[in-house]
């Protein structure tokens, strides 16, 4: 069986470093060398060493056993690419929301796009650093979530820990309590 899983939020947040990380594939990108048209577009803050962006999609795919082969879609975190959602999220049976609890205000745009359309999805706390600067109660509370989105904590540079928010997501979708 195969599934289709976007990798969405924020700008800057890992998105890329996540598929890149647990694709058995080489993954496909369409990052690009931001530039000077991105200055005043692109909120910069808190990203001093970031200097490429997704302009399309990132895509990778993880066999997570003989009978279940996840395809994901990486979101370009710009609101200005935004319009691309929609036709990424078609056929998509859930989703991975990676927050950054530096700059949680970048999460709720991917939030409500989820919330709005009945898609399923986990929130992946990328944990920069190895440092949690919020519990999860906090990070649950700024977010609003409701009670049935499950939050991982995660690094997304680790293959494991990718991989442990992917089970968090496919134990939603088949109504499993979380890992």
């Amino acid at each position: 069986m195969a599934v289709k899983i976007l990798v969405a939020g924020g700008f800057g947040v890992g998105k890329t470093t996540l598929v890149g990380s647990v694709s058995e594939v080489p993954p496909l990108r369409t990052e690009e060398v931001m530039t000077v048209a991105g200055v005043g577009v692109d909120d910069l803050d808190g990203l001093a060493d970031k200097d490429t962006t997704t302009v399309a999609l990132d895509f990778g795919r993880i066999t997570l056993d003989q009978d279940l082969v996840l395809y994901l879609f990486g979101t370009p975190g710009q609101e200005r690419f935004w319009s691309m959602w929609d036709d990424l999220a078609t056929g998509a049976l859930g989703a991975v929301v990676l927050v950054d609890t530096r700059r949680l205000d970048a999460s709720f745009g991917s939030i409500d796009f989820f919330e709005r359309r009945g898609v399923p999805f986990v929130v992946g706390v990328n944990v920069f650093d190895g440092v949690l600067e919020h519990t999860e109660e906090e990070i649950r509370s700024a977010l609003d979530l409701d009670p049935h989105v499950p939050t991982v904590m995660c690094d997304v540079r680790d293959r494991a820990s990718c991989r442990t928010v992917l089970l968090g997501l496919i134990d939603l979708l088949a109504g499993a309590p979380a890992h």
